[in-house]
């Protein structure tokens, strides 16, 4: 029988939310060097990732997630546990197809007009998994959001954990985190 997570989350399971969880305590792990030349892999990596979402670039932005993901703002800040609590997102590959897809329809009531956004990264770090195939990263970002006359600034840190399939670096998990994560946010329906 062949998975495909266009139709059911078959990967999102009790073991899954459980790596997940268990992962909460690596993003400051300072373990796993890796060469210069890997870093600056990754970085252009992470500027392309921003730049495809702050074109509307959608569909390119998802080419760069595995076909099992995970995209996750969690409320509370660092991560919480999303079995128990409520996230701003928690999208697996299939959720997020179709928040492109609904995106796309112009029927998105709260993204008429759509919201333009800008985001700066820094402090980019990148860590060796157990893999050689497999790396952990943090980045901060600045993002500005305007839209219908009106400048929001939102600001935090984003995990990732990568794989390479076929010679190429795919997000696993990209994981938001809000330094205002626990306040009142209204509209947050475009990507962060």
């Amino acid at each position: 029988m062949i998975k495909d997570s266009s139709k059911v989350s078959y990967y999102i399971n009790n073991k899954y939310y459980s790596e997940i969880l268990d992962g909460l305590k690596d993003w400051s792990l300072e373990v796993g060097k890796v060469s210069p030349e890997t870093c600056r892999e990754i970085e252009q990596f992470l500027f392309r990732e921003s730049r495809l979402v702050d074109e509307g670039r959608m569909e390119d932005w998802l080419d760069l997630f595995s076909s099992e993901c995970l995209y996750w703002v969690p409320i509370t800040p660092g991560g919480g546990n999303p079995l128990k609590e409520v996230s701003h997102a928690f999208d697996d590959r299939r959720r997020l197809e179709d928040r492109i897809y609904r995106l796309r329809t112009g029927y998105a009531y709260s993204q008429i007009p759509a919201s333009r956004t800008l985001r700066m990264l820094s402090n980019i770090e990148v860590w060796q998994e157990a893999s050689e195939d497999q790396l952990r990263v943090r980045a901060n970002f600045v993002l500005t959001e305007l839209r219908t006359g009106k400048q929001k600034l939102y600001s935090g840190w984003n995990g990732y954990r990568l794989k390479k399939e076929d010679g190429e670096w795919k997000i696993v998990v990209k994981q938001v985190n809000l330094i205002d994560s626990d306040q009142g946010h209204e509209n947050m329906t475009f990507i962060l």
